[in-house]
C-alpha cells in the first residue's frame, strides 16, 4: 500500500467533494469508486471502470452485504403492506380513542411518543406523527413550527439507535466489511455512547416539559398563540407528495394489523441473534438476524391480511413490488457504499491517515473530530447515510492504528451525521418534517437550529471528556 500513498485519500475525496457540489451522493460515491481503481489499474481509466463494475458485483459475494441490502428491500415491503392495510390508520384512530391528550404539554408528549415508538423508518416515523399530531397541534394552538422540530427530532435520532431496523442493518453492514468481528456488539455498545442522539431527544422531552421555547421557535409560538391555524391545509395531498401508500379500499382499521407485524420482527430479531450467537446476543450475526426478522414479519402480515380478506394474492403481490420498489435507492446506497468500503481497505486510505496523524494526533481527540466532520459533511449534502459510508471505513482503521475507544468513535460518526441532517435544508428528513406538519421549511430549519446545536455543543463536550476518561 506504500506505494499509493496520499493518493489513497482521493476516492473519498471525491465522493465528499462531489456530493457536496452536486448533491447526488450516488453519483458521488459511483464517481469515487472509479477513482479508486483507477488509481489502482495504473491511472487506466478503462480497466478502472470494468473494475468498478466488477466490484460492486464482489459486494454480493459476502452474504453478510447481499443479507443488509435485501432486508432493506424487504423492508418496503413490509412498511407497504402495513400502509395498504390500514394499520397506520388503526394506530391513529386507538390513539385518538385513549383521548390521552388534554393540554398543550400532553399534546406534545404524545407527538414524543409516537416518534419514540415507530422506529422501524424515519419516513414512516415522521408521517404516522405528522398525520396523528397536526390537529391535535391546532386544536391547543401550538405553533407548526413546533411540530416539524419534535418529528425531525424523534425521528432520525430514535432510529440510530436502534438496530433492529434499517439503518442499524446499514451500519452493522458497514461495520462488518471492515472485519469487525461482532459488529452488532460494537454498534450496541455505540448506543449510549451516541450523544447527540440522546440528548437531541432529551431536549425534546425538556421543551415540552418547561413549555420553554428559545429563539425563532418562541415567536412561533407566540405566532400560534395569537391566531387559529386549524383546518387550513390539506395534509392527504402532503402525504400524496411524498409517496405515502394508501389502504386498500374497504380495509378496516385496525391497530393490530401494524402492530403484530412489528413486534414479530422485533422478537424475531432478537431470537435469531441469540441463536446464531450461542446465547449471547451481542455476538449474533447481524445480517442473517434482520433479514429473517423483516421476512418472517413480512410473511405474517401477508398471511394476516390474507386471512382478514384486506388483499388478495394479486394485490398482495402488486404491493410486494411497489414496496421492493419504494426503498430501492436505499438499497443502491447500501451497494455503493459496502463498495467504497471495501475499495478504502484495498487501498490503505484508513492505515493512510493514522500514519499521517497519528505521531501528533491523541486518541483523546479521535472521537470529537470525527463528530465535527461528520456533521459537516451530512449538513453540506443532506445525508447521514452517504456520511456513514464514507467516514466508518475512514474510522474504523484509524481507531486500529492510532488507539482509541471503537464504539465512542463510531458513536460519534453516527451522532454527527444526524446533527448535520438535522442543521441541513436539503435533507430529505428536514423536508418531509415540513411537508408533513404544513410548516414552512425555511422556517422549521430556523426553528429547529439553536436545539440542534445546543445538543452538538453538548456532545462534543461529552466526547472529549469520555475519551479521556475512556482511554
Amino acid at each position: 500500500m506504500a506505494e499509493i500513498g496520499i493518493f489513497s485519500l482521493l476516492p473519498p475525496i471525491v465522493a465528499i467533494v462531489l456530493a457536496v457540489w452536486t448533491r447526488q451522493v450516488y453519483l458521488a460515491l459511483f464517481f469515487g469508486i472509479f477513482v479508486g481503481y483507477s488509481i489502482l489499474s495504473n491511472w487506466n481509466p478503462f480497466i478502472g471502470f470494468a473494475d468498478t463494475l466488477e466490484a460492486l458485483l464482489e459486494v454480493f459475494q459476502s452474504p453478510s452485504n447481499s443479507s443488509v441490502i435485501l432486508f432493506s428491500i424487504l423492508m418496503g415491503v413490509l412498511i407497504t403492506y402495513i400502509q395498504s392495510s390500514g394499520g397506520v390508520e388503526g394506530f391513529i384512530a386507538w390513539l385518538e380513542r385513549r383521548r390521552f391528550v388534554n393540554s398543550r404539554r400532553s399534546a406534545g408528549f404524545l407527538a414524543w411518543s409516537i416518534g419514540m415508538i415507530i422506529f422501524i423508518e424515519t419516513n414512516i416515523t415522521i408521517l404516522v406523527t405528522g398525520t396523528v399530531c397536526r390537529p391535535v397541534f391546532d386544536k391547543y394552538k401550538i405553533s407548526r413550527e413546533k411540530l416539524a422540530y419534535i418529528v425531525d427530532s424523534t425521528s432520525a435520532p430514535v432510529c440510530v439507535l436502534i438496530p433492529l431496523n434499517a439503518w442499524g442493518a446499514f451500519v452493522i453492514g458497514l461495520l462488518a466489511e471492515q472485519g469487525i468481528e461482532y459488529p452488532v456488539g460494537v454498534f450496541v455498545k455505540a448506543v449510549p455512547l451516541n450523544f447527540y442522539a440522546i440528548l437531541a431527544l432529551a431536549l425534546v422531552v425538556i421543551t415540552i416539559f418547561t413549555q420553554r421555547d428559545i429563539g425563532k421557535m418562541k415567536e412561533a409560538e407566540l405566532r400560534a398563540l395569537d391566531s387559529n391555524q386549524s383546518g387550513s391545509e390539506n395534509i392527504s395531498g402532503v402525504i400524496s407528495e411524498i409517496g405515502a401508500v394508501r389502504p386498500v379500499e374497504g380495509a378496516k382499521f385496525r391497530s393490530i394489523n401494524m402492530l403484530l407485524p412489528i413486534g414479530v420482527m422485533i422478537g424475531m430479531m432478537l431470537i435469531v441473534l441469540f441463536v446464531t450467537g450461542n446465547g449471547n446476543i451481542m455476538r449474533g450475526t447481524g445480517s442473517i438476524s434482520v433479514l429473517m426478522a423483516v421476512s418472517t414479519a413480512v410473511i405474517v402480515a401477508a398471511v394476516m391480511y390474507r386471512v382478514q380478506g384486506i388483499m388478495n394474492l394479486q394485490q398482495l403481490s402488486e404491493r410486494f413490488v411497489t414496496g421492493a420498489r419504494s426503498l430501492m435507492p436505499m438499497a443502491i446506497l447500501m451497494l455503493l457504499a459496502f463498495a467504497i468500503g471495501n475499495l478504502t481497505t484495498k487501498m490503505g486510505t484508513g492505515e493512510y491517515i493514522a500514519g499521517m496523524v497519528g505521531p501528533w494526533l491523541s486518541p483523546v481527540f479521535i472521537p470529537l473530530i470525527l463528530f465535527i466532520v461528520s456533521g459537516a459533511m451530512a449538513f453540506s449534502t443532506g445525508t447521514s447515510w452517504g456520511t456513514f459510508a464514507i467516514m466508518i471505513p475512514i474510522a474504523v482503521p484509524l481507531i486500529s492504528e492510532v488507539g482509541g475507544i471503537l464504539p465512542l468513535s463510531i458513536a460519534a460518526v453516527l451522532g454527527g451525521g444526524v446533527f448535520g441532517d438535522h442543521c441541513s435544508p436539503i435533507s430529505d428528513t428536514t423536508i418531509i418534517s415540513s411537508l408533513v406538519s404544513a410548516s414552512d421549511h425555511i422556517e422549521h430549519v430556523k426553528t429547529q437550529l439553536p436545539y440542534a446545536l445546543i445538543a452538538a455543543f453538548g456532545t462534543m463536550l461529552l466526547l472529549l471528556v469520555s475519551a479521556a476518561v475512556m482511554s
